[in-house]
């Protein structure tokens, strides 16, 4: 390609629209916790206390027409901001997904599902996604499904996950 074009070399690569890059002899870690303090620090949660958890097990939400609502500029732009941290954050998958489907009319109980979130990434934000050299490569897929569990219409939930050897994939 340098015959073609003009090129340089910028050595390797460290930062790629967001995402961290740190190679190592054993393989590479892709993150994005800068990212992720800058969602807590424009939420106001850089300083909470920390959860283990994203979210409570068998957690119940509906659109609860009479609960009281909340700002949902701010409840949309918070779950959009963890939507683009999702990329090397497998493990919030199911909790932004589930508070996703309550953008339009936000309630004070989804809300509160919002700051565990959020707590949850207080502790955990220099996770990422690892991918070693030299493993075994194999393929390997978990599903799970909960039928009719959508306390509004009656509508399963779904998830899934593959692993590429010891990384999970999308």
């Amino acid at each position: 390609m340098a015959a073609k074009f003009e090129m340089s070399d910028l050595g390797k690569l460290t930062y790629n629209l967001g995402i961290e890059v740190l190679q190592y002899e054993g393989g590479i870690i892709l993150k994005k916790d800068r990212y992720a303090c800058k969602i807590l620090e424009e939420t106001g949660m850089s300083l909470c206390n920390l959860t283990p958890v994203p979210m409570e097990l068998n957690a119940k939400f509906s659109k609860a027409p009479n609960a009281e609502k909340i700002d949902e500029k701010e409840y949309r732009r918070s779950i959009g901001c963890l939507h683009y941290l999702l990329h090397t954050r497998p493990d919030l998958f199911f909790s932004v997904g589930v508070l996703s489907r309550y953008m339009q009319d936000p309630k004070a109980s989804h809300g509160a599902a919002l700051k565990q979130i959020l707590k949850y990434l207080q502790g955990t934000f220099s996770l990422g996604i690892c991918d070693s050299r030299g493993r075994e490569t194999k393929l390997l897929g978990y599903s799970d499904s909960s039928h009719n569990v959508d306390i509004d219409d009656g509508k399963s939930t779904t998830g899934h996950i593959f692993y590429l050897g010891e990384s999970p994939i999308n």
